[in-house]
C-alpha cells in the first residue's frame, strides 16, 4: 500500500512505467486474465490515466511486448571470447533466464500476440533476425553460404519450439535443456558438414578451437558412452 505523496511523472516516464507493470503482470499471467483495473492499481494510478496513456489494453500490451522482445534480443549477445561452445551455452543460460521469468509473455510474443497480430508478428520476427545476426557474427562468416543459414536459422527455431514446450510443465531439467541445445546445433551443423565442403571447413575450424573439455568435445564423449546394443 502507498503512503503519502504520490511522485508527479513525465508522460515518458509514465509510459515506461505502465509498460514496467504491465510487462510483470503478462509475465506471470494471460493478458487476457489481467484488466486494466489491476494494471492501474499496480501503478499506483487511476484506470482512466492508464487510457490517457494508452487507448487501450491491446497497446498497451503491444508495448510490453516491444520490450520484451528488446530483453529478448539483448540475450544473444555475447562477446566473442573463448570457443564457441561455451559461447553458445551463456547464450542458452540468458535465453532460458528470460523464458523462466516471462513465461505467458515469452509465449504470447513468440506465438504472435492476440489473433497473430501483424505488429507483434513482426516484433518476433525482428529477435529472430537478431539471433541470427549474433550467432553468424561469432562464426566469423561476413555472408554465410545457404547450408550455413539453414543451420543458424533453424537451430534458432529450435531453441524457441524448445523453451515454449519446456514452459508447458517444465518436466526435463533446464540445465539439461540448455546443453542439449548447444549440442543440438553441433549435430546439425555436423550433418550439413557431411554434405557440403563449405560447411564442413566451417565445422573444422569450431573444432579446432575448442578445448579438450568443451561443450562439443562433452557430445562425443556422451555419445562415445552410448551402451552397446546386447
Amino acid at each position: 500500500m502507498t503512503t503519502g505523496a504520490r511522485r508527479r511523472m513525465g508522460v515518458e516516464e509514465r509510459r515506461e512505467q505502465l509498460i514496467a507493470v504491465a510487462l510483470d503482470l503478462f509475465s506471470h499471467r494471460s493478458p487476457e486474465d489481467v484488466p486494466i483495473d489491476e494494471i492501474a492499481e499496480a501503478a499506483g494510478i487511476s484506470r482512466p490515466l492508464v487510457y490517457h496513456y494508452f487507448p487501450g489494453k491491446q497497446q498497451l500490451y503491444e508495448a510490453a511486448l516491444r520490450r520484451a522482445a528488446e530483453e529478448l534480443t539483448a540475450r544473444f549477445v555475447e562477446p566473442h571470447e573463448g570457443p564457441l561452445g561455451a559461447r553458445l551455452l551463456r547464450v542458452m543460460e540468458r535465453f532460458f533466464d528470460f523464458v523462466d521469468q516471462h513465461g505467458p509473455g515469452f509465449s504470447a510474443l513468440m506465438r504472435g500476440g492476440p489473433a497473430g497480430s501483424t505488429r507483434t508478428g513482426a516484433m518476433i520476427d525482428g529477435v529472430r533476425q537478431a539471433a541470427y545476426e549474433q550467432i553468424v557474427a561469432h562464426l566469423g562468416i561476413p555472408d554465410p553460404a545457404p547450408r550455413l543459414e539453414l543451420v543458424v536459422r533453424s537451430w534458432v527455431s529450435l531453441a524457441e519450439t524448445t523453451a515454449l514446450l519446456w514452459l508447458d510443465g517444465r518436466r526435463v531439467p533446464r540445465g539439461e535443456l540448455e546443453r542439449q541445445l548447444v549440442h543440438d546445433f553441433a549435430a546439425l551443423a555436423a550433418v550439413s558438414a557431411a554434405y557440403d565442403e563449405r560447411m564442413a571447413q566451417v565445422v573444422r575450424r569450431i573444432l579446432a578451437d575448442e578445448p579438450d573439455d568443451g561443450m562439443f568435445a562433452d557430445l562425443v564423449g556422451r555419445l562415445m558412452a552410448l551402451p552397446q546394443p546386447v
